[in-house]
């Protein structure tokens, strides 16, 4: 279970780098999207990327003499050697053999051990809970472990004060939008949270329609970081709880969505920190006051 006060916790536990990131409206980008949209950019930080603020909640709770293992496509191992460098735990990050050769290299040089094995990310981990189990080491399995959602549900206590009335989340691993909507339906009940997927890789869009893990042939997308063929059980069953609908992206969008960041917002967006720029783009936005949260740049 993501618990409200773990994630209240969190907003005052994780490193600052990640904390408070800016939330604004650009009119030229409002009007290129045709909707008043509010950006919450989760770029500004030491991996430029959202997933620092669930990695450092989740190693400050863990004991002395851990050494972690998790899989990764990229920017979760990335926050995992980082966070895992501040805080003095051991991490090994598998990444599938095809994974971005820029952020296995970043990976490396923030200090974790990195294995490249599988063909997909979903692969590699189960190859990395394999080897934790022998090993006798902590796997840690985004969208599965509670603390990195309630890291993540930061984000939406500083999104309170806004008063959206529409949240626009991409979706990989679930982590993220459960954090997230978590603490929005137990503080703005109304305010509506949606998900944002990948059309080429629609694992966890599938699987909130049929309430229950419905896995998919390998994705075919440029967004790797949302890449999932088989949804993690757990953060299905919590997105039955606080998400009220999911919407599906094209290529297309997901590419005019990065051109538009980097034309009007000045930054360069993975495809998968495009995703509810692309929404915005694709399906029509009916919300006064609605927040496309930009969750990774290029490394």
């Amino acid at each position: 279970m993501v618990s409200l006060e773990h994630i209240e916790e969190a907003g005052h536990v994780i490193a600052p780098e990640f904390r408070d990131t800016p939330l604004f409206q650009d009119d030229e980008l409002s009007a290129a999207l045709g909707c008043p949209m509010l950006v919450k950019i989760e770029t500004v930080n030491p991996l430029r990327s959202f997933k620092g603020r669930g990695a450092d909640y989740y190693m400050s709770s863990l004991p002395p003499g851990h050494r972690v293992v998790c899989a990764s496509a990229g920017n979760f191992g990335m926050a995992l050697a980082w966070a895992g460098r501040r805080r003095g735990v051991p991490v090994t990050v598998f990444c599938a053999r095809d994974a971005n050769t820029v952020k296995v290299a970043r990976i490396r040089r923030l200090g974790a051990r990195v294995v490249l094995a599988g063909e997909d990310f979903d692969e590699a981990k189960s190859l990395a809970r394999t080897h934790a189990e022998r090993e006798r080491l902590t796997f840690v399995e985004d969208g599965d472990e509670p603390r990195i959602a309630e890291g993540a549900g930061t984000i939406a206590v500083e999104l309170m004060p806004a008063a959206p009335d529409l949240l626009l989340v991409p979706v990989g691993n679930g982590a993220l939008i459960n954090g997230i909507g978590t603490w929005t339906k137990a503080h703005a009940p109304h305010t509506r949270v949606v998900g944002v997927c990948a059309a080429g890789a629609p694992a966890m869009a599938l699987s909130w329609k049929a309430g229950a893990v419905v896995a998919t042939s390998r994705p075919r997308t440029a967004a790797d970081g949302v890449a999932v063929r088989l949804p993690v059980p757990a953060a299905v069953r919590t997105m039955s709880e606080v998400v009220d609908d999911m919407l599906c992206v094209d290529e297309e969008s997901i590419a005019r969505a990065a051109d538009l960041a980097r034309e009007h917002l000045g930054l360069t967006l993975e495809p998968a920190g495009a995703l509810a720029l692309a929404a915005s783009l694709q399906h029509p936005v009916h919300a006064d006051r609605p927040v496309a949260v930009l969750t990774g740049a290029n490394p």
